[in-house]
């Protein structure tokens, strides 16, 4: 007879740092049983950072952003099960909101809201990634959507 007690299979957790052939710091972050887990740090070849977020199974999730090689944020949002989903922010060369958009399954699927000097200028209305309509004033947005789809 063959009898196991206790945990068959064993977990190993490292924290895993990996470098430019320069020295500088390219990615850090845990690994459990070889698969990227919880939170990690990308960064440019410059050492500053590129991007930030979590892991889990080796897929990216929940809450991340995006950096340029000079310290900008390019865009911010969720991911789910290793894609983008719900609202997310993007950001110009400055720094300042362009868009923010409603993705699914890593495609425009709801509303974009579109910003020129931090002020909106249009919205529009996708479905799978197709843009199905655009509105260039709040009364015309207003008649034809409810507020609280923008949630």
């Amino acid at each position: 007879m063959f009898f196991i007690f206790g945990n068959a299979t064993k977990t190993t957790s490292l924290y895993h740092k990996e470098y430019y052939e320069t020295g500088e710091i390219k990615s850090e972050g845990w690994l459990e049983n070889d698969e990227k887990t919880g939170y990690w740090k990308f960064y440019h070849s410059n050492g500053r950072l590129s991007e930030e977020g979590h892991y889990k199974n080796d897929k990216k999730e929940k809450y991340w952003y995006f950096y340029t090689k000079n310290n900008i944020r390019t865009k911010e949002g969720h991911y789910k099960n290793g894609k983008k989903a719900g609202w997310w922010l993007f950001y110009d060369q400055k720094g300042k909101i362009d868009h923010k958009c409603q993705l699914s399954n890593g495609k425009k699927n709801g509303y974009c809201l579109k910003y020129k000097n931090e002020k909106l200028t249009s919205a529009e209305k996708y479905k799978n990634g197709e843009k199905i309509k655009e509105w260039f004033d709040f009364s015309s947005f207003n008649r034809e959507n409810k507020l609280s789809d923008l949630r």
